[in-house]
């Protein structure tokens, strides 16, 4: 199978359920292997961002088709789509501009001068619910539409832990300690590269503070005041509302 983008977009059929293969690509101009997807490999290829969609096909952006693409499919989109802009963002060393040679061995592209190796980025960030009794804490981050909260969220540092990541953007967000953080689950999120780890953590003490910038307003909330809440597609859904149903079962 072969995923074609354009850019950013990738090229599927016209109902998006699923990639358009398109049969009369040549594969062996720098194209990349993704993996395998039910016993089929898988290849992708970048087109010229002025490429037209051929007929019964259209391009767009793998972000729409969560919900109507199957979950593996888009997975794999992702990560090819991620693999093409690491392919395009590191044809010349970071290191003394010498142009990159692709290893046949392993995902890697090496510098033939200095040797410097650049692997796909991944860029890992925290996400964090914080409880307080029957409470959860969300956010308005200041690119959310208005009304929607989710749960706090911030790129590592470099030297950080994840356990010591979720206690600094806790307080550099809202301004509040947390205690006993706890591993949810985790998601690829591949705009461009992130890979999102969800915990929960447990509220010690302060009052909420938004800082102003990234955090526009931050509120607790229960399961009777719920504001907008993150589509069902991400890892920040599914982390509220495995938080609310335990909340809803504790014994009070």
């Amino acid at each position: 199978m072969k995923l074609c983008f354009r850019g950013h977009e990738l090229l599927v059929t016209e109902t998006g359920v699923s990639p358009f293969d398109v049969v009369d690509v040549d594969t062996s101009v720098d194209a990349i292997v993704v993996g395998r997807w039910n016993g089929q490999l898988v290849v992708t290829q970048a087109l010229a961002l002025d490429a037209p969609a051929p007929s019964g096909a259209r391009w767009t952006s793998v972000r729409s088709l969560f919900g109507v693409m199957a979950d593996d499919l888009v997975a794999i989109a992702g990560r090819a789509g991620q693999l093409l802009e690491w392919n395009r963002s590191h044809k010349y060393c970071g290191a003394c501009a010498t142009p990159t040679e692709r290893d046949a061995s392993e995902r890697v592209r090496r510098c033939p001068a200095c040797k410097l190796a650049s692997y796909p980025r991944i860029s890992p960030a925290m996400m964090c619910l914080v409880t307080r009794g029957s409470q959860i804490l969300l956010a308005r981050n200041v690119n959310f539409p208005p009304g929607r909260f989710s749960a706090l969220a911030g790129f590592l540092e470099a030297g950080e832990s994840i356990e010591d990541a979720v206690h600094r953007e806790v307080r550099e967000e809202v301004g509040v300690e947390v205690e006993k953080p706890k591993y949810f689950a985790s998601q690829s999120w591949p705009f461009p590269n992130s890979l999102m780890i969800a915990f929960t953590a447990e509220y010690v003490s302060g009052e909420l503070k938004p800082d102003g910038h990234e955090i526009v307003e931050a509120d607790w909330f229960d399961a009777g005041n719920l504001p907008q809440l993150p589509p069902r597609i991400s890892i920040a859904r599914a982390l509220i509302d495995d938080a609310l149903l335990r909340l809803r079962d504790t014994p009070t």
